[in-house]
């Protein structure tokens, strides 16, 4: 698998969370939501201007800014 940030993946592409850093607020919230490591995500979509982004975890669709996007990375699934 092809490590990457969250942000790289393409629309319809699944990825496995590898980690999340510490101590960033907005991403603490999203630790809360369910994204944690090992976790499996989908890339929905990016809006027309590019942020935020779409992502699909555990059956719920979250959208995240792309400076959130950017600090998450995940191994791509092929």
């Amino acid at each position: 698998m092809k490590r990457v940030r969250l942000s790289d993946l393409e629309p319809g592409t699944s990825g496995v969370i590898a980690q999340l850093p510490d101590g960033i607020p907005s991403l603490t919230r999203l630790r809360e939501l369910g994204l944690l490591p090992g976790t499996t995500v989908q890339f929905v979509r990016r809006a027309p201007m590019g942020d935020p982004v779409e992502i699909c975890v555990r059956g719920a669709l979250l959208s995240l800014r792309d400076t959130e996007a950017c600090q998450i990375d995940v191994d791509r699934i092929p």
